[in-house]
């Protein structure tokens, strides 16, 4: 698989990340307020987060900046791994693997860097493009989420310890596009192992 068709999966995947996520923007307010049930299994929900999993973060004042700079130091590794992999004519398995992480990554780190200031909050009221009264700063924009699979809710047994008649829902997890991008490389990764690393599996045993 060549580099540029590496890059036109990249593109693909950056260009629909970005849309839904500025119509989801756009269109929705934030939180349950602006729920849509798709299905009892499936609904559109608007939410923010610093950009780790689980809405996780880094404390302290600059602990949001220290993590978007992370990722983009992470999306330069990632880039040269693709380009590496592309010179040494790498399984097509890998190099969609590694496309596909990029492309999360860079959708991700675009909302980071740039929606603090592209737009105003949505707390409340519909977020607008381009506001005089910005949400953020450079650098400390919040990822936005939209895509929620409650597929299954209730409350578990009253005789199971500690849990006992507490309610669960699976699954929880709020994601977006890019997210999916970055699942599906990692699991392309695990799934097909073999075939992704085989080239340089042959080259070990001929070593």
């Amino acid at each position: 698989m060549s580099l540029r068709n590496s890059i036109l999966i990249i593109a693909i995947v950056l260009l629909v990340d970005q849309f839904v996520k500025i119509y989801i923007k756009t269109n929705f307010v934030y939180g349950e307020a602006g729920q849509i049930d798709v299905a009892s299994w499936f609904k559109i929900l608007l939410i923010e987060n610093e950009g780790m999993a689980w809405g996780a973060k880094i404390p302290g004042t600059h602990g949001k900046l220290i993590l978007t700079v992370f990722r983009i130091l992470a999306v330069f590794g990632i880039g040269y791994w693709l380009y590496d992999a592309s010179t040494k004519h790498s399984s097509p398995y890998l190099m969609v693997a590694i496309a596909l992480i990029f492309a999360g990554a860079v959708g991700n780190i675009i909302d980071s860097v740039f929606y603090g200031v592209i737009f105003d909050d949505s707390y409340g009221h519909l977020a607008t493009m381009f506001s005089d009264k910005p949400a953020g700063t450079w650098f400390h924009g919040r990822v936005v989420d939209m895509l929620y699979f409650p597929i299954c809710e209730g409350n578990f047994p009253k005789w199971m310890p500690v849990y006992g008649g507490q309610p669960f829902k699976f699954f929880n997890a709020i994601f977006n596009i890019a997210d999916m991008a970055i699942s599906t490389g990692v699991g392309i990764l695990i799934v097909f192992n073999k075939k992704a690393f085989a080239k340089k599996l042959s080259l070990g045993t001929n070593s």
